[in-house]
């Protein structure tokens, strides 16, 4: 039976598959709250949020370190900051996307952005995502984790704070690692490629070693450090740095996996508030990040070939300056800011046993590319009776360049407009329109594959979004429901056109357009039940020059989600969930995508709170081990396929049933 029973009962389903909790949702964010506290089968980002909200969907390519897509947009069409610090990944094949450069036992809460609705950051063209970590406290404060699963994962985290008037501190650190998980059939991540390449003989060169076949899929730690110093009761110095060491990881369907990733994220803040009666608040913000990224056949059989036996090694940075300044103006509250950032980005491929260059004269996969941006951005708000008004505009100059191909210059300049009506105390309806640009970055316009094939096409259009959204939200005392819908139309849109000799990106138009709808039943003082649905549709204007296929790549199909969660001693929690999704046949067939099939799982939890200090969970995911996957195989990642013009491209399975616990103390 293809089509799935369950999107039929519950059709109006995707919402908190985990407990974390949702504030208040309007025409341009969601924030989820208690991200750390909730954070319990692995410190993945990708999967918490995923999880969470309607329009995110996860991209799974590994164990750890996976990807997410805000309404069927990915990459550098939706920006990632932390705590203002914008990050950004060195990975072409995105092994290390920006989520995954921050855990989720770190966060305090994150702020969805969905559309092009975010002024203060560079590159916001279809969504953003807005992390804030931990903050430190005067009081002293801490807390241990403790986490264990199926297939040898294990997890210690540890949190401390505290302080006085002059100053506060905080100490965050994890360690984390897991053997490869198994799908609902009992393979492992290596199984799974040996699956492939026993059915596909002239791939046999990406079957893992024997060696290596039982490695663990990950290790990964990482240490938060925060000192906020009190210069004088309106003034405070801010100062954090942020860790990350991942070692061995695993991906599975990639023809590479990460022998390493290692991340540091460097802030610095000044804040001043209350300045006078209109000037509000002065934040001042330098910033830096790195990232070292080898990517290696080492642990494949492909590797016995001396001229397969390869790395490819990106390296990453990021800087950035921000000036925010905030004034309330006789009931206009008004944001005026600065921004200019700088972005390194470098690629070098060589033999990996000796360190010598793969090939003479084609050592780079990108050589030196620096993206400068420099922007002016301003958001005003205004309320005025039933009526709450918001208006942002931004400028942007960016150059990007690269060592020995044309520099490349794009100004941009983006609006958008907010409006939410309260019809009463209960119902509220809003709408926004906004337009925004995305430069393309330094793998789309400049990236050379080992072989020496130029991927990137060095004159590539920025992208811009026009978007229309319209909701409408009530809140009683027995329910709360929600529904948004929004149309995307995409000018110069940034696509991977699959089977040419080179230059493979280029600039299409395509529309994308949905709805999310949620709902949360509170049917007793101890019964809530949470719904939600997700559906999107996304289409190019015509087919690509040779291809006929006219479907987006990336656009998920109706997925939903019911949960039952029922509340009983001292703020325990036990809950029943049901996911479900429809089957995939809305492809680009043209660029790699292939039909997936329909799939449901049920999930169970408990969280038990022994008193204020000390509680356990113990939960089951996927309690039928069921075997589904839910991303495709978009050719604009590289991954397993009998040839670069095959339609059969490998799959990563996700995981089957998954037996997990966690330990929390607090004192």
């Amino acid at each position: 039976m293809n089509k799935i029973i369950p999107l039929s009962i519950i059709a109006l389903s995707i919402l908190n598959a985990s407990e974390i909790q949702l504030q208040e949702i309007g025409v341009e964010s969601t924030i989820i709250t208690e991200v750390s506290q909730n954070a319990q089968t692995s410190a993945d980002l990708a999967d918490a949020l995923s999880s969470s909200i309607p329009s995110i969907d996860m991209n799974r390519r590994s164990g750890i370190a996976n990807d997410v897509y805000i309404r069927g947009q990915k990459r550098d069409n939706i920006s990632v900051e932390v705590d203002g610090t914008k990050v950004c990944g060195a990975c072409v094949n995105r092994m290390d996307p920006p989520v995954s450069h921050i855990l989720a036992s770190q966060i305090d809460d994150v702020e969805v952005i969905e559309g092009p609705y975010d002024v203060e950051n560079f590159g916001t063209l279809s969504g953003g995502i807005r992390i804030k970590t931990k903050q430190p406290s005067q009081k002293e404060k801490g807390e241990i984790n403790l986490g264990f699963g199926s297939w040898g994962y294990k997890k210690l985290g540890a949190t401390f704070s505290g302080g006085n008037n002059f100053i506060r501190l905080l100490i965050s650190g994890s360690m984390e690692s897991s053997q490869q998980y198994k799908d609902g059939d009992g393979n492992t991540i290596a199984q799974q490629v040996k699956n492939y390449a026993t059915q596909n003989p002239t791939v046999a060169g990406t079957m893992f070693k024997p060696e290596y076949e039982d490695m663990d899929a990950y290790g990964k730690k990482s240490l938060m450090t925060k000192a906020y110093v009190t210069i004088t009761d309106k003034q405070e110095l801010r100062l954090s740095y942020t860790a990350n060491r991942s070692d061995d990881i695993l991906y599975g369907n990639s023809k590479m996996d990460a022998i390493y990733d290692n991340s540091n994220i460097y802030n610095i803040e000044y804040n001043i508030n209350n300045i006078n009666d209109i000037y509000k608040n002065v934040n001042l913000q330098y910033y830096y990040s790195d990232v070292d990224h080898p990517m290696s056949t080492e642990y494949r059989i492909s590797s016995n070939n001396s001229a397969m036996a390869n790395t490819n090694h990106l390296t990453t940075t990021m800087q950035g300056l921000k000036l925010k300044n905030n004034l309330d103006l006789y009931g206009y509250k008004l944001l005026i800011g600065l921004d200019g950032s700088k972005r390194t980005w470098d690629g070098n491929y060589y033999k990996t046993e000796t360190g010598l260059p793969l090939q003479v004269g084609n050592s780079k996969s990108i050589d030196d590319s620096i993206t400068k941006n420099i922007a002016l951005f301003t958001k005003l708000e205004k309320e005025y009776g039933n009526f709450n008004i918001n208006i942002g505009a931004r400028y942007d100059s960016t150059k990007i360049t690269h060592a020995t191909l044309d520099s490349n210059n794009y100004n941009s300049l983006a609006l958008n407009l907010m409006i939410s009506y309260n019809i009463n105390e209960e119902n509220r309806i809003f709408v926004g329109a906004g337009k925004a640009s995305r430069v393309p970055d330094a793998r789309e316009l400049y990236f050379r594959s080992s072989n020496g094939k130029w991927t990137g096409t060095d004159n590539l259009d920025k992208t811009t979004n026009s978007e229309i959204d319209l909701g409408y939200e009530a809140s009683f005392d027995m329910f709360d429901f929600k529904v948004k819908t929004f149309y995307s139309k995409l000018d110069d849109y940034i696509y991977y056109q699959k089977g040419l000799v080179e230059h493979n990106f280029k600039n299409i138009d395509a529309t994308i357009y949905g709805a999310e709808l949620s709902a949360s039943i509170y049917a007793t003082d101890e019964i809530t039940i949470d719904m939600g649905l997700s559906y999107k549709q996304g289409k190019k204007d015509k087919a690509l020059d040779g291809q006929t296929d006219k479907d987006l790549a990336d656009i998920a199909p109706l997925r939903g989600d019911l949960k039952v969660s029922y509340e009983y001693f001292n703020d325990s929690i036990a809950s029943l969930e049901l996911k479900a999704s429809d089957s995939w046949n809305k492809i680009d067939s043209d660029n790699g995508e292939q039909e997936l099939k329909s799939w449901s799982i049920v999930n169970l939890k408990v969280k038990h709170a022994v008193n204020k200090q000390f509680d356990f969970t113990l939960g089951i995911n996927n309690l039928f081990d069921k075997t589904y996957n839910v991303n495709n195989s978009y050719a604009d990642l590289t991954l397993i396929t009998v040839t670069d013009n095959s339609d059969d491209v490998m799959l990563m399975n996700e995981p089957g049933r998954y037996l997990y616990t966690n330990i929390s103390f607090k004192f």
